[in-house]
């Protein structure tokens, strides 16, 4: 129902005191406040206090930040971001301003504007003689090696390729130095960009959807370091230069484990067998679909304990050095809709971390606050962007668009002492100047171990700035080695490994050394750093993946296992297997939230190529996830190479039940939607050795397998266990999944006796589509009232599926057996698209027109406005329009926790505001990802379905249609039809009468959990 985003509404002012007048006249729970009262209203800890750094109309529309090396503030003003419709204003510009504070009072009192040219403008970031500027389709570089703020020409692209189209919030941001010398940033997951250097061709180009990414200034180089989510707009790293990442609507917090593939909020990703994924890094959400939804997302209700909403933006790990010591390696986000700043606790857990959900630091009392980004300065303290607007997030305000609103907050803490810039923060004589670039080479060493993580930074930095331009760093080399060894803190340590990397100085030979360094941090990241792209092969190089196979056997930490597991994506795949069966013996990471999966990532590409290199790897394995993994990427290649998975076969048939559980599970989801598959030699003795003696779990899989092998026995007890109404309803169902799957010759007559059984009869419905028998409909309309809200709308989707059932449908609906607000307008499309005059008639007279240009959509969207008014919204029925949301929006969509998960979880949209809602529903298909798009399925059986194309393999396809995720063979297909709608249907309320679609919307609109009538 939802397209769930995460955009600003915009505002045009000439400035407060021009704007004030307009804007104080709104509703005053909705009125703006004016900068300083802003920052008195809001809420913050003892010892903090909240300032104003800077305001409309010295800033305007706030989206990004970064600092100089003089500790100036630069930010990028984004005034091209425009209303739903227009998306980009490219009639506009954007700008990149610099902000200064000269007197060191904590406000800005200078003000230049660096570049006024830029559209789409995200990402701002300083280094290497000029400012790199993401701005879709581009990443650019503007040059100003005198440091003057003056371009010394136009901007170099140094790639393109990035969407500039209906990402929107989802489009590329995110720039930020990374420990390792690269330049990372961030991608949403709405569209694919293909990325490379201006020219590239698509071979060259590196895909990126929901993803963070990294690109190195001097070798330009760009990467994917992991995916997944859903809109990342916020990173950093904490004292042991481990990255996280923020997110939106799903789970929120997540630890960027180079190589790894995350949870989705939804689609495919773009590499196939991916078979599981990794989920998020926090124990908690900070909004709850099972709670009143006021607990979790209303900033001004005082019950706020969840923190404020499902949307986050901007993060940072204060390692700032003058706030107490509570908040050291704290994480901090802002929480979009919950107007607050949420504090995170990471705690080792496993391989890596857990977040522990803390108090959170402030609340913001303007109702315009939108904070963007937050980070620590030069002083310590902290600089808070706020775009500063009156929509949600999603472009519904009446008053049109604001752009010449912003502030930026200064958070600081009376702990430290007022300081005045850089000068003032590092006293050396060389540093008067107020700018780091004048330190020298010593000067930038000592920095690394300034208490300040700002000073580090920018000194690593521009140290390899210097090691980049052929500067000898020969002594700046020996004074970290030496400082390195006699450091006494694992994050001292790593600080001066990153600065000796960053300067040229850690060779192969001395990140060998450190593999064994007592503090598993310190492994870490020698292993990340020799396996760094452009490393000369000499033989430390060349013995690497001897030596960290020999490590993995031994280790005993699992962070350094974590980091050998993503190490094997970046060796070559024939030498992955020594390391990946040293890993694979650790049982101990059997239940690790990451180490299987990381592992599998590694060793699937090696599966593809070497399936016996994957049969030793899975006959080895002591850890559940790869071993069931690798059986079912055996498995789904049986028809090329049988030898393999017979092979396995072979080897289990002495093995552990948990080992044949592992290996039938994994060819039982392999051989998903099979119909037919050729019997290995070794499966006959391994089923019955299994179905004589073995747990009830290895038994039905193998009754699964054997009827897909062809295997009487198994069919016959399936047949059995369908049709014994003593069994339980679940093993009914389950068994009768699988005949369907089978579909042996005396299936229909099967699923006509069980229609009418409970247990079984949404199964037995679904298994009717593959029959085109004109008794069909019938049967379904007698059972239709005594059906699950799930159930019928499988009915309804199988009575569309062919011409003569639709006709059925019909004549249900006109009798009133069927409601009509059960009929979708995507169903009713489906029976248009028939093309039969008579049905297309008919379906005009039972269920009504079918509106789809722009111009009924705006004239729907004017009536529904007039119809939902806020007087006859009060005066619905809210259990009433609970019950319709079961109906018509249950099957695919969550609302407190009740429905289905096809489509996103409604508890967290944007419902709350009617233009919304009615922008989602009247025109779902507007902003539809590209790999989240329906297609017309035309199968040989002579049905239709309406489905999103969710995984391939070479035998079969994996759909999810609005009622169920189905595997069929490819030969069953006649053709793909491909379109650019979403699989949520348009005009649903055109099916449902004017009180059913008032209550609906008033129930939507609700804030509350609503009893059933």
């Amino acid at each position: 129902m939802a397209r769930v985003m995460f955009g600003h509404r915009h505002v045009l002012l000439t400035g407060w005191g021009l704007a004030g007048a307009a804007i104080l006249a709104a509703a005053d729970s909705d009125r703006l406040l004016a900068p300083a009262e802003a920052a008195r209203a809001a809420t913050v800890p003892e010892g903090f206090r909240l300032d104003l750094f800077a305001a409309e109309p010295e800033v305007t529309q706030p989206v990004a930040m970064a600092f100089d090396d003089r500790g100036r503030l630069w930010v990028v003003e984004c005034h091209t971001y425009a209303d739903l419709k227009t998306n980009y204003d490219t009639n506009r510009h954007d700008r990149i301003v610099i902000l200064e504070d000269t007197d060191g009072d904590g406000r800005m009192d200078r003000r230049q504007v660096f570049w006024d040219r830029g559209q789409r403008v995200t990402s701002v970031e300083i280094g290497f003689g000029g400012v790199w500027v993401l701005c879709a389709p581009q990443m650019v570089f503007i040059p100003d090696r005198n440091g003057d703020d003056v371009p010394d020409g136009p901007p170099e692209p140094l790639l393109d390729g990035w969407d500039a189209g209906p990402v929107r919030h989802n489009i590329v941001n995110g720039l930020k130095w990374g420990p390792d010398g690269w330049l990372y940033g961030r991608h949403g997951i709405q569209a694919t960009s293909h990325v490379g250097a201006p020219g590239a061709s698509a071979f060259e180009r590196v895909p990126l959807n929901c993803a963070i990414w990294r690109f190195h200034p001097v070798h330009r180089r760009l990467e994917v370091v992991c995916q997944g989510g859903t809109n990342p707009w916020g990173h950093d790293w904490d004292d042991y230069g481990e990255l996280f990442f923020i997110n939106t609507v799903i789970g929120h917090l997540w630890h960027g484990i180079p190589g790894a593939w995350f949870k989705r909020m939804y689609g495919e990703h773009l590499a196939p067998r991916r078979y599981a994924l990794i989920d998020q890094h926090a124990d908690h959400y900070h909004w709850d679909t099972g709670k009143n939804w006021t607990d979790s997302r209303d900033a001004g209700a005082g019950a706020d304990a969840l923190g404020g909403g499902h949307a986050h933006s901007g993060l940072m790990i204060y390692l700032g050095g003058v706030w107490p010591d509570a908040y050291h390696n704290a994480l901090f986000t802002l929480n979009f809709h919950g107007r607050r700043i949420n504090q995170e606790k990471l705690v080792f857990q496993g391989s890596g971390y857990v977040a522990r959900h803390q108090p959170d630091l402030v609340k913001f009392a303007d109702p315009w606050f939108r904070g963007i980004e937050l980070a620590y300065g030069p002083d310590g303290q902290v600089l808070i962007l706020d775009w500063s607007d009156t929509g949600e997030c999603h472009e519904n305000d009446a008053d049109g668009v604001h752009r010449e609103t912003g502030r930026i907050y200064r958070l600081s803490h009376s702990a430290a002492p007022p300081r005045q810039g850089v000068a003032a923060t590092w006293n050396e004589t060389t540093l008067r100047q107020g700018n780091l670039a004048a330190a020298s080479d010593a000067e930038l060493a000592a920095l690394q171990a300034h208490p300040n993580e700002w000073f580090v930074r920018h000194a690593r930095r521009l140290l390899q700035e210097r090691a980049a331009a052929g500067r000898d760093l020969t002594d700046v080399r020996r004074t970290l080695r030496e400082q390195l060894a006699a450091a006494g803190t694992v994050p001292a340590k790593l600080r001066l490994l990153w600065a000796l990397h960053a300067g040229g100085g850690a060779t192969p030979e001395f990140l060998a050394g450190l593999l064994r360094d007592p503090a598993p941090q310190i492994r870490v990241w020698a292993i990340r750093l020799l396996l760094e792209p452009g490393r000369e092969v000499n033989a430390p190089v060349q013995a690497l993946p001897a030596r960290l196979a020999a490590l993995a056997a031994t280790e005993n930490s699992p962070m350094v296992r974590l980091a050998l597991a993503s190490a094997l994506q970046k060796l070559p795949l024939e030498e992955r297997e020594p390391l990946a069966a040293a890993l694979l013996a650790r049982a101990e990471d059997n239940q690790d939230h990451n180490i299987p999966l990381m592992l599998w990532y590694g060793v699937e590409p090696l599966a593809a190529a070497d399936p016996k290199a994957a049969l030793r790897l899975a006959q080895a394995s002591q850890l559940t996830k790869p071993r069931q993994f690798l059986a079912r990427k055996l498995a789904e290649d049986l028809n090329r190479s049988p030898g393999p998975i017979n092979d396995l076969l072979v080897f289990a048939v002495k093995a552990d039940p948990v080992f044949q559980a592992d290996l039938l599970r994994g060819m039982s989801e392999a051989l998903r939607g099979w119909r037919k598959a050729p019997q290995p030699a070794a499966w006959e003795h391994l089923a019955k050795t299994v179905g004589d003696q073995g747990p009830e779990e290895l038994r039905r899989l193998v009754r699964e397998l054997g009827v897909v092998f062809g295997d009487g026995r198994a069919l016959a007890e399936l047949r059995a266990l369908a049709l014994n109404r003593q069994a339980e309803a679940e093993t009914r169902a389950a068994a009768l999944r699988q005949l369907v799957e089978a579909r042996p010759p005396d299936l229909q007559p099967i699923l006509e006796k069980l229609i009418n059984d409970s247990a079984t009869a949404g199964v037995a419905i679904r298994g009717l589509g593959f029959f085109n028998d004109p008794d069909i409909p019938e049967m379904v309309l007698k059972v239709f009232p005594k059906l699950s809200a799930e159930d019928q709308a499988a009915a309804i989707s199988l009575l569309v599926s062919r011409p003569g059932f639709a006709a059925e449908l019909l004549e249900a609906v006109a009798q009133g057996r069927v409601p009509r607000p059960l009929v979708n307008a995507s169903q009713a499309r489906q029976i248009q698209g028939y093309g039969r005059e008579n049905l297309t008639r008919r379906l005009r007279e039972v269920w009504g027109e079918i509106r789809a240009t722009d111009t009924a959509k705006q004239e729907a969207m004017n009536r529904y406005r007039r119809l939902f008014a806020p007087e006859r919204l009060k005066a619905a029925n809210l259990a009433q329009g609970r019950e319709v949301f079961s109906q018509a929006c249950g099957v695919c969509h969550k609302l407190y926790g009740e429905g289905g998960s096809i489509g996103p979880d409604l508890t967290g949209s944007g419902r709350s505001h009617l233009d919304y809602l009615l922008e989602n529903i009247l025109d779902p298909s507007a902003m539809v990802p590209a790999d989240y798009r329906a297609a017309f399925v035309h199968l040989k059986d002579e049905r239709e379905l309406s489905a999103v194309i969710l995984d391939r393999t070479d035998r079969t396809i994996t759909l999810q249609t609005a009622t169920e995720k189905l595997t069929v063979e490819q030969s069953e297909i006649r053709q793909i039809a491909p379109s650019n709608v979403s699989l949520m249907p348009e005009g649903l309320l055109e099916g449902l009468t004017e009180s059913q679609a008032l209550n609906l919307i008033a129930y939507l609109m609700h804030t509350n959990q609503v009893r059933r009538p």
